[in-house]
């Protein structure tokens, strides 16, 4: 049995180990700066300082929304957030900054009333940040 070669100038010409190393080389420097940058980007997403989940909210009639949220955050460190009630149109009828915290637990259960210009439908945390 004859084994088949490739025709003549097809794949370009061989190449030599060196080249192949260098290849290999370079692949593994562009893995490693890859492997970084999702480390780093990881490592900055999970240090961010304050996180909150919304709970529930209730309206008050046309005056008032109540909102209920979670702020999670280290012990003894303080926070703003931003608090928005929003009409059926989705425009801003009301807000309010709440500062939480300090407190001895990660996480801290937050109700606020948000006066509103007009009748809301649904209130959100807008976001929390460190004081």
């Amino acid at each position: 049995m004859t084994t088949a070669s490739p025709p003549a100038g097809r794949y370009g010409p061989p190449q030599s180990p060196q080249r192949r190393r260098a290849a290999r080389i370079g692949i593994a420097i562009l893995a490693a700066i890859g492997l970084g940058i999702v480390i780093w980007i990881g490592l900055g997403a999970a240090g961010t300082a304050v996180r909150w989940n919304d709970v529930g909210y209730r309206v008050d009639g046309s005056t008032a929304v109540e909102i209920t949220f979670d702020v999670i955050q280290d012990p003894g460190e303080v926070a703003v957030c931003r608090v928005q009630a929003l009409s059926a149109s989705h425009a801003e009828v009301g807000v309010q900054q709440i500062t939480v915290g300090p407190s001895q637990e990660r996480t801290t259960r937050v109700t606020a009333t948000i006066p509103t210009a007009e009748a809301a439908v649904t209130a959100a945390v807008h976001g929390c940040e460190p004081a």
